[in-house]
């Protein structure tokens, strides 16, 4: 019987993630979804993607503010961050990871990461505001996308 040979196609999770894409924004949750898809990439051998999403600010732009210097400054202010903790666990834990930036909403700039990474898996910190109880945090809005494995972590 001959076996015809399919081009080759991405497969999640075929044998445990490759990519997990964990979302950072510098609050307290996000550093807590960092550190748990950063122990899920070590026991993988998987890479961690951390990925910040700069808001659009039309209305600052508008106003005069100088909105990409901003978004710069707290993109780089998470990159000193995650260096410093890598450097504070060298020798303990080895993880291979990457950070990337994206502009958009939260749950549009982390869809595109996660279509763009391939990931295989998605972690993100539990919403800290009261609202989005009611409208739906990025968490809900993830997993209701049904493309990837979500994990929130609290």
């Amino acid at each position: 019987m001959d076996e015809q040979k399919s081009p080759t196609v991405f497969e999640r999770g075929t044998d445990g993630p490759k990519v997990i894409v964990a979302g950072i924004d510098g609050s307290d949750s996000s550093w807590r979804a960092a550190a748990y898809a950063a122990g899920m990439a070590r026991r993988q051998n998987a890479l961690l993607a951390l990925v910040y999403v700069q808001p659009y600010l039309p209305g600052g732009a508008a106003l005069g503010v100088p909105v990409s210097e901003v978004d710069t400054g707290i993109a780089a202010q998470l990159v000193a961050e995650i260096r410093a903790s890598v450097e504070r666990l060298r020798g303990t834990f080895q993880v291979r990871w990457e950070f990337h930036t994206f502009r958009g909403d939260p749950f549009g700039g982390l869809a595109a990461a996660a279509d763009q990474l391939t990931a295989d898996a998605v972690v993100v910190g539990a919403s800290e505001q009261a609202g989005h109880r009611l409208v739906g945090s990025v968490a809900v809005r993830l997993v209701k996308a049904g493309k990837w494995p979500v994990t929130v972590v609290p």
